[in-house]
C-alpha cells in the first residue's frame, strides 16, 4: 500500500449508483466526501435522508455533503467524474473553468467515445486540456460497493497521484491498486463491455458454457492485440481492469451489458432494450468506437466487430454466431 499522504476532500461528481458507491468508499475511507447531484429530485431525497433512486435500499451516510452546486463541489481537492462516456467531452468542459491548476480528475466511466474512438483520458485532455487526468476502473458493481463489499480496483495517474489516491480510497472492504499505465485501465475498462454483450448473446442463444468459455477467451485475446497496439502493457490487460473486470462483466447476470447481450439473443430488439429508461448497457456505443479505434492501428478484431454489426442491424443474429464459427481455421 502506497506511504502518499492523502487527500483531505473528495468530490464525487455525478450521483447515479456508480457516484454514489464511490462517495461512500470515499467516507468509509476516512475522507470529507461531497456528492454533487444533477437531479433536483434525487438532491433533496439525499438531504432529506432518503434513498437515492439510482441505488434503492441503500442507506446513505448523514455525514455526505450532497450539493447541486458543480462549482462549489470542484473547489474539493480531488474530484471523482462518475459520468456516462459519451457525456464526458461536454460535462468536462463545463467543469473546467471550475477546476484548480493541478487537481486531479479522475474518470470513473468505462467506454470510448462514439465519434472519435478516444479513450476516456484523450477525450479528457482534449476537453480540459492541461488537465491532471486519472481512472479509477475494474471489477465492481456499485451495489456491492456501497454495502461495504470487498472490492479490488485499479487507478491509474502519472507520478505520485496514483499513490495518494490509492490512499485516499483504501479501507478494509476498497482496495485500490495504482498503476501508471492510464492507456492500459482505459481500454481494458471500455472492451469488456462490448464482449460482456457478446457472451451474453452466447447465453441468450443457449449455445453452453463451452462456448462462452471459447468466446470470453478469445475476446481477451482480441484485447491484448489491441492493447499492444496501442502502447499498453499486457500486465495491465492481465490485471484488475483487464481480465478482472472482463470475467465479472461477461458472466453475472447483474452486468448490464451481459444481460443486454442475454436478452438480444433471446430475441429482444437493440432497439427495445435501448428505448429511454432502460439500464445503459455502454458496450452498445462502444462496439463501434472500439471496432474504429482498432482499424485505425491495423488490428482485426472479428467479436468486436461482429457484434458492432449486430448492434446496428447490419448483421442478423443468426448470422452473427456463422460468421465466428467459419472464420479460418489457425494456431492460437
Amino acid at each position: 500500500m502506497s506511504t502518499a499522504p492523502p487527500f483531505d476532500h473528495i468530490a464525487v461528481l455525478g450521483a447515479g449508483a456508480w457516484g454514489t458507491a464511490l462517495a461512500m468508499a470515499a467516507l468509509a475511507a476516512g475522507r470529507k466526501t461531497s456528492l454533487w447531484v444533477r437531479e433536483d429530485d434525487v438532491l433533496a431525497a439525499i438531504r432529506g435522508g432518503g434513498e437515492n433512486r439510482f441505488l434503492p435500499g441503500v442507506a446513505l451516510p448523514a455525514d455526505l455533503i450532497a450539493t447541486g452546486d458543480l462549482a462549489d463541489a470542484a473547489r474539493a481537492d480531488v474530484l471523482l467524474l462518475a459520468v456516462p462516456a459519451q457525456v464526458l467531452h461536454h460535462f468536462a468542459a463545463t467543469l473546467a473553468p471550475h477546476v484548480q491548476a493541478g487537481t486531479p480528475l479522475v474518470i470513473c466511466a468505462k467506454g470510448i467515445e462514439k465519434d472519435s474512438g478516444k479513450l476516456i483520458h484523450e477525450v479528457l485532455m482534449d476537453a480540459a486540456p492541461g488537465s491532471v487526468p486519472a481512472i479509477l476502473s475494474g471489477p465492481s458493481f456499485a451495489r456491492d460497493v456501497a454495502r461495504g463489499l470487498p472490492t479490488a480496483v485499479t487507478i491509474a495517474a502519472e507520478g505520485d497521484i496514483a499513490g495518494r489516491l490509492q490512499t485516499s480510497l483504501s479501507s478494509m472492504a476498497f482496495r485500490p491498486y495504482a498503476s501508471d499505465d492510464i492507456t492500459g485501465v482505459a481500454l481494458g475498462g471500455a472492451a469488456k463491455n462490448v464482449y460482456a454483450i457478446a457472451c451474453g448473446v452466447v447465453e441468450g442463444l443457449g449455445l453452453g458454457e463451452n462456448a462462452r468459455a471459447a468466446l470470453l477467451a478469445r475476446s481477451f485475446a482480441e484485447l491484448a492485440r489491441l492493447g499492444e497496439a496501442l502502447g499498453a502493457r499486457r500486465e495491465t490487460l492481465m490485471g484488475l481492469s483487464g481480465l478482472g473486470d472482463l470475467v465479472l462483466t461477461a458472466t453475472s447476470k447483474s452486468s448490464r451489458n451481459f444481460s443486454f447481450g442475454a436478452e438480444l439473443g433471446a430475441g429482444k430488439s437493440v432497439g427495445d432494450l435501448s428505448a429511454p429508461g432502460k439500464p445503459l448497457a455502454e458496450g452498445v456505443d462502444t462496439a463501434p468506437a472500439l471496432v474504429k479505434r482498432a482499424r485505425s492501428a491495423g488490428v482485426e478484431l472479428p467479436v468486436a466487430e461482429a457484434m458492432a454489426d449486430l448492434l446496428s442491424g447490419a448483421l442478423p443474429l443468426g448470422e452473427a454466431v456463422m460468421r465466428l464459427m467459419s472464420r479460418k481455421l489457425k494456431a492460437e
